[in-house]
């Protein structure tokens, strides 16, 4: 039970956040956060004592679980070595983690810029492919985020860039995704999908002008658009669609890498290469900000002679690289991929167990452990439970079960008809059945609203 002073303590920390400091995406008036006192593998514990089962690795990031004592030793000892130098001197931490990098890329991926996080990771992949190319145009996804300023919120087709697309970047080209269960062009299977997407892509690529083009850009597997998984061979297409027309690949792995897909990378599903990758959160599994692009050797090459124009105050902070060296070896020592992999499957289990109980589950995508369950109010129509870009007001049930599971002591994702699940990697089967039957109670509330 808590003191008096320790209610006061943790009212005051409330207020004074609440007072002084901007919360992300939210009407900023009425918020009520989890005010967490402390975090330990895959529990969160808040100032009252209520433990919180954390099945979203927070914003998919926290792959190694809370609290790694490995990764806050590698951190006390560089900060007693050196904090900071400028980003034009060399580190240990630097050295070992580009490495590092180079070693478990794919393809030919073997020098990095490092940047603070996912955004600037590509903001830096957008200028360095017209740089490179001497083009301008990038194409994307509608249903993909790919970051928050304004060059990376252009890129995405996230909804969230609406209110300042005024601002936007320009020449970016977006297309429709390969979403098999809402298929765009009304195919019959996934694989038909596929094809008309790549087709799709083709066509506008050729409206555009394919020679305008630096890059395509995509997630290595999508991540909070829903989870829409990629037809086996789509990936491959996209490669071979960008390098017919002389077209770079970006491949943005900040959610999708380090494990989350049961691969290191969540392309290596797809068994090709790009020519840049974008990386962060598990890069250092969210203990400190860190990002980076990933480029090829020819791409590299290109600025042996030529000035590189990217700069960052903060690239290949000593102490967040230290983290970053810390966090690899921790996925390889306790075969944390693997894991995913294996975990992944147990998920897709227990989420099959609850379509067989509930109703208001549609569809349920999942690579690894990136997964997403889609709620539906009638299961042969695809009504959606909640509608694509849902305001508050809109939300109707699906606001009732983020409520409930909040209530019952979980932490994830939940937005419009989607409830995400990606649970750091080192979750037992015990913890998973704990999440899912947390999952179960609260989308009861949903299937009442199936017709």
């Amino acid at each position: 039970m808590l003191t008096q002073n320790k209610i006061s303590e943790a009212e005051q920390i409330l207020q004074s956040s609440l007072d002084h400091t901007f919360f992300s995406w939210s009407k900023q008036g009425g918020l009520n956060p989890l005010n967490i006192e402390r975090a330990e593998g895959v529990y969160l514990y808040d100032r009252s004592g209520k433990r919180h089962i954390d099945f979203s690795s927070q914003l998919m990031n926290v792959n190694i679980g809370h609290g790694h004592p490995a990764v806050i030793e590698a951190v006390h000892q560089q900060m007693k070595e050196v904090c900071f130098v400028s980003p034009s001197m060399v580190t240990a931490a630097r050295s070992k983690l580009g490495a590092k990098l180079a070693e478990i890329t794919p393809g030919h991926l073997t020098k990095t810029f490092f940047t603070l996080g996912g955004s600037e990771a590509i903001e830096n992949a957008i200028k360095l492919a017209r740089l490179y190319t001497g083009r301008h145009k990038i194409m994307t996804l509608y249903r993909s985020y790919h970051g928050a300023t304004y060059g990376s919120i252009t890129a995405g087709g996230d909804p969230r860039r609406l209110p300042v697309d005024s601002q936007q970047l320009p020449n970016v080209v977006h297309v429709q995704n390969p979403y098999s269960y809402r298929c765009p062009w009304y195919s019959s299977s996934a694989e038909e999908c596929g094809e008309r997407a790549i087709a799709n892509m083709e066509k506008i690529l050729k409206y555009e002008g394919p020679e305008s083009f630096a890059a395509i850009l995509m997630e290595g597997e999508s991540g909070t658009s829903g989870c829409i998984k990629y037809p086996p061979f789509f990936w491959k297409k996209v490669k071979a669609l960008a390098d017919k027309y002389g077209i770079l690949t970006i491949d943005d792995e900040v959610m999708s890498g380090f494990g989350r897909t049961g691969k290191w990378f969540g392309i290596d599903n797809h068994d090709i290469a790009p020519d840049i990758m974008c990386i962060a959160k598990g890069l250092t599994a969210g203990y400190l900000p860190l990002g980076g692009i990933v480029v090829s050797d020819k791409i590299a090459k290109a600025f042996d002679e030529r000035v590189l124009p990217l700069g960052l105050t903060y690239s290949a902070h000593a102490v967040s690289c230290a983290a970053g060296v810390a966090v690899l070896d921790i996925y390889e020592k306790e075969g944390l991929i693997e894991r995913a992999a294996e975990t992944g499957k147990y998920i897709d289990q227990c989420v099959a167990d609850l379509m067989g109980k509930h109703p208001s589950i549609g569809d349920f995508r999942n690579t690894g452990m990136l997964g997403c369950i889609e709620f539906v109010k009638n299961r042969e129509t695809k009504e959606p439970m909640a509608p694509w870009n849902a305001k508050p007001h809109e939300m109707g049930v699906m606001a009732k079960v983020k409520n409930k599971i909040k209530e019952l002591g979980m932490f994830t994702f939940v937005k419009w008809n989607f409830l995400f699940i990606a649970p750091p990697l080192t979750i037992t089967r015990a913890q998973v059945d704990e999440g899912m039957d947390i999952i179960s109670q609260a989308i009861a509330l949903a299937d009442e609203e199936v017709y």
